[in-house]
């Protein structure tokens, strides 16, 4: 990853942390694992996606459980699949399982990977996260999707149909919002819920994290590949960062609101260009309205010197919520105050695959794609608004049939955007831009 955040920094850290020492250990084959068994029995895991976000997950996943073993990883790069193979090789010694031969690369490595395993880790682009849902349902596989998971409506639907096949095959689906797993925030929102604020007037959320470190193009890259190793600044392949950033800070407040918007409106733009920047607004200013008249202000800021918060917040009839994620304070004050701290030590990501992993072993119920997919879908509404300037309706948004990211094949293929002669990327121009 090119652009470490206060979100995700304890998880892409792995690779800085494990990367250094290399223990590479061949094992012999074990039995696939059958729904509901004991934990004496291996499960067979594959990673889609080697980057730090992909590693980290792996990462927590073998943690999660020690009778699980890598045996397959997949990424479009090979050079990206070996660095982060190799830490987890430096960690997990025997327990990484992936000879040559389970090593796959290119557009298509995903099948191979997903076929090998019992679990998987779908942590690519989310450009490519509902084909690579799709293809895991079709075969069985309990999957773990990074968020986002889908960059447009039409890939929304997709993984919202994927999700009803997965749970008629009784498999297992984990969406990476890991705040849902932290005991803070569950406690707020179980006293949010048990009416402490009163009537939800409105909802806040920051994602405003001051970094722009775009890959500088090397002459050798055709311009698809350039764009996939530079996938976080182009839309097509990230979706935005309001959708890849902000999206935890709207899924929080879907949460609280019990709901998903009904319209929103808002704002964006890029204030400073540069080729490396690809086709992303820096920063957005978006407003939500919820079936019950309550509003979601949200905004995020990626301009370098800008104010930097990352935090939600809540305002009812009766009181205030806050809710100071990396500081680990949450906060009700009102009529009903009270207050909670927790250890900085929790780890919402190594619990979110403890919880994902005991699903499994007992055969319980575990499915958050339906929130996975419509927050994500809340956020790309957001996109909507500010790209296009104009109000956007939830239905209309959900049913929208414009795709951003096409099917490719090969390195070689046309990148969907083109630079102009200055070498700059369009970028989407409110008033006159289509976005749904």
């Amino acid at each position: 990853m090119n652009h470490p955040s206060p979100l995700s920094m304890e998880r892409r850290a792995f690779l800085l942390r494990s990367g250094a020492a290399i223990a590479a250990t061949s094992v012999s084959s074990f039995p696939a694992i059958g729904f509901g068994k004991s934990l004496v029995e291996p499960l067979k895991l594959a990673l889609v996606g080697c980057g730090g976000r992909g590693a980290g997950a792996a990462n927590q996943a073998l943690a999660a459980d020690p009778n699980v073993k890598l045996v397959a990883v997949a990424d479009l790069f090979p050079d990206k699949l070996a660095v982060g193979l190799d830490a987890l090789k430096a960690r997990y010694g025997d327990r990484i399982d992936v000879p040559p031969e389970r090593q796959f690369a290119g557009f298509d490595a995903y099948k191979q990977a997903i076929a090998a395993a019992d679990v998987v880790v779908l942590a690519t682009p989310c450009a490519f996260r509902p084909a690579h849902f799709e293809e895991a349902v079709r075969l069985g596989k309990h999957a773990f999707l990074e968020k986002p998971v889908a960059v447009d409506a039409p890939g929304v639907r997709r993984v919202l149909a994927a999700a009803e096949a997965a749970r008629k095959k009784n498999l297992k689906v984990a969406v990476g919002f890991q705040r849902r797993h932290k005991r803070g925030f569950q406690e707020m929102i179980k006293r949010i819920h048990a009416g402490q604020l009163g009537e939800i007037i409105y909802t806040r959320a920051f994602a405003n994290t001051p970094l722009r470190t775009g890959l500088v193009r090397k002459p050798e890259f055709t311009e698809l590949e350039y764009q996939c190793r530079n996938w976080y600044y182009f839309s097509w392949l990230s979706a935005d960062f309001i959708v890849d950033n902000l999206i935890h800070g709207i899924d929080i407040s879907n949460w609280i609101h019990g709901a998903y918007p009904v319209r929103a409106h808002g704002m964006g733009a890029l204030s400073e260009r540069s080729p490396d920047y690809g086709n992303l607004f820096d920063h957005f200013a978006v407003e939500w309205e919820y079936p019950s008249g309550a509003r979601l202000f949200g905004e995020c800021d990626r301009r370098p010197g800008c104010w930097a918060s990352v935090a939600n917040h809540a305002v009812g009839s009766e009181g205030r919520a806050d809710f100071l994620d990396g500081r680990e304070l949450y906060s009700i004050t009102g009529k009903n105050p009270w207050q909670m701290k927790t250890e900085r030590g929790e780890n919402p990501y190594q619990i979110e695959h403890d919880d994902f992993f005991e699903a499994i072993r007992k055969d319980l119920p575990y499915d958050e794609t339906d929130y996975g997919a419509k927050s994500t879908m809340t956020a790309i509404m957001g996109r909507m608004a500010a790209y296009s300037g104009k109000i956007v309706e939830w239905d209309a948004a959900l049913a929208s049939n414009l795709t951003l990211s096409p099917e490719l094949h090969s390195l070689s293929d046309a990148a969907p955007v083109l630079p102009e002669a200055n070498g700059l990327y369009p970028i989407p121009v409110a008033g006159k831009t289509v976005a749904l």
